[in-house]
């Protein structure tokens, strides 16, 4: 469920962008799939985060969760 949420909600972002793109052009519309994009992402991290802090778990930095980590 999670997955197909994920899927949606970045499809949802470029159909905007492409949308976004033909009314202001192709840099505004980088700059927004990037900034919507980076919220998401941003936001995802924090809730992984406390589901680990709450199970216990050792909290790791952006470094180390991109070393050991597949996301």
């Amino acid at each position: 469920m999670k997955s197909i949420r994920n899927k949606l909600i970045i499809s949802l972002a470029i159909i905007a962008g492409g949308i976004i793109g033909r009314v202001k052009g192709e840099e505004a519309k980088q700059k927004w799939v990037f900034r919507v994009r980076s919220k998401y992402e941003s936001k995802r991290q924090v809730a992984e985060k406390k589901s680990i802090a709450r199970k216990g778990g050792v909290l790791l930095d952006d470094i180390e969760m991109a070393a050991y980590h597949n996301n």
